[in-house]
């Protein structure tokens, strides 16, 4: 799960002295126990969700203002709540500003309607596709943060038929690939191929000469793209 980036104002119920909140803030970040609130979208079971940083900003009487990365799924409500109690005032979340999700940040990628509208309408009339690209991005921008292999073009029409990729078709891989990971499967030209999960680590993948490396659990390019280099048994 790609991490997240929020702005928060947290609204504390009584005084609190600035450095006890800066203090508890800190103690907030690692991992954490977290069971959603009453109103939110996934089943009341108690999960563990890490915060990768709080970073204070200022202080205004009872309104606390924060940045804090943490990894998808974590209730910045919650997370406001629990602090409250640590503190011993109560607090709740004020205002909520999400400014990251996975490599997508609030600087590169928000842009209004009427920037949207008006870049349109200039594509329309030139037909320039660098006008589209300044904000229609690639599929491969929202996996930039996943690990990847990059395979031989001669894999790329099997695995786009389903097939699971095996290590004849490896052509570079990360590091730090373990058995289970979620990774992306790149053809040569940086084109996303395929989802996929591990069924070894980046290690052993190298010392390979056959056998499946990765499940394939989906397609993301059309087949056809690349020539087919298999052969059906039908």
């Amino acid at each position: 799960m790609a991490g997240k980036e929020y702005v928060c104002v947290m609204k504390l119920h009584s005084e609190a002295p600035e450095d006890k909140v800066r203090k508890v803030l800190d103690e907030f970040q690692g991992p954490l126990y977290q069971r959603p609130p009453v109103r939110s979208a996934v089943k009341r079971k108690l999960r563990t969700r890490t915060i990768y940083y709080i970073d204070f900003k200022e202080m205004n009487e009872r309104n606390v203002l924060f940045k804090v990365g943490c990894e998808a799924g974590t209730y910045i409500r919650k997370l406001c709540y629990d602090i409250g109690e640590v503190l011993g005032c109560s607090a709740h979340m004020q205002e909520l500003r999400r400014t990251r999700a996975g490599p997508f940040t609030e600087d590169e990628s928000l842009f209004t309607l009427h920037d949207i509208s008006y870049m349109y309408s200039q594509w329309q009339k030139t037909k320039d596709e660098s006008i589209l690209r300044k904000f229609v991005s690639p599929m491969e921008k929202a996996l930039e943060l996943l690990p990847k292999i990059h395979v031989r073009d001669s894999a790329v029409d099997a695995l786009c038929h389903g097939a699971h990729l095996t290590a004849p078709g490896v052509l570079s891989i990360d590091a730090g690939i373990k058995i289970g990971d979620t990774v992306t499967v790149f053809s040569q030209k940086e084109e996303a191929v395929t989802l996929a999960k591990a069924f070894v680590s980046s290690e052993k993948i190298l010392k390979m000469d056959h056998g499946f490396v990765a499940k394939t659990q989906r397609v993301m390019m059309p087949r056809g793209i690349y020539p087919k280099k298999w052969h059906s048994n039908q």
